[in-house]
């Protein structure tokens, strides 16, 4: 492994797993081997992603009249998925599941803090309403740190991963999706999401592929 990398932790938080208010279907099953890929010392930096909502957030169905959660709108002239309140500010639902070493954690980022604009990338919001996705900050701090290189893992595959892979890949980083050590909230699309990262020329790969 390049001591150039850097291993990027997506949202492993209680709202997104089991028994949470947007479980992520067999998200727990990940967390011993995400646990052991954390203390292996294999990277130069460790972050977090955090999602980090305000109680009245856009993103959240409660907010629109009339819509359930997973509804679909149009929000500055780009489809929005409608979640279930999660992962509010303060909330247990919210912390970093205490099962992991976040001890090895050089920083983390926390998302969708803007209660008008989601968030899924580690490197970039959404689309806001003047059409711009602000950047959270990431890719200059490992920019400035010498990274070249993310591995990535963490919840949910199709969204906050999938998103921060294509926004690392545009940002300059080699990415690489570690498939085994995520999980998707649409796993019927899973061989979609695949084609399109590889097409972008992100890596797709398994934990027990990575190098020592």
């Amino acid at each position: 492994m390049s001591s150039r990398s850097a291993l990027l932790v997506v949202d492993i938080q209680p709202d997104f797993l089991p028994g949470g208010a947007l479980p992520v279907e067999h998200g727990d099953e990940i967390l011993d081997s995400v646990a052991d890929l954390m203390r292996s010392e294999r990277f130069q930096l460790e972050v977090a992603t955090q999602d980090w909502h305000p109680p009245d957030h856009v993103s959240f169905a409660s907010r629109h009249k009339r819509k359930a959660p997973y509804d679909r709108i149009e929000l500055y002239g780009h489809e929005q998925i409608l979640w279930p309140d999660h992962c509010i500010q303060g909330t247990p639902g919210a912390e970093l599941h205490r099962g992991l070493p976040w001890e090895r954690v050089d920083a983390v980022i926390r998302k969708a803090t803007d209660p008008v604009v989601d968030s899924y990338s580690a490197f970039r919001n959404n689309w806001n309403a003047a059409g711009d996705r602000p950047a959270t900050g990431l890719g200059g701090y490992l920019h400035d740190r010498g990274i070249e290189a993310v591995f990535i893992c963490g919840l949910a595959r199709d969204f906050c991963v999938k998103w921060s892979a294509e926004d690392a890949i545009a940002a300059g980083f080699r990415a690489h999706v570690v498939w085994d050590l995520t999980r998707a909230i649409y796993p019927e699309a899973d061989k979609e999401n695949e084609r399109s990262l590889r097409e972008l020329g992100v890596e797709i790969l398994e934990s027990g592929d990575l190098p020592g």
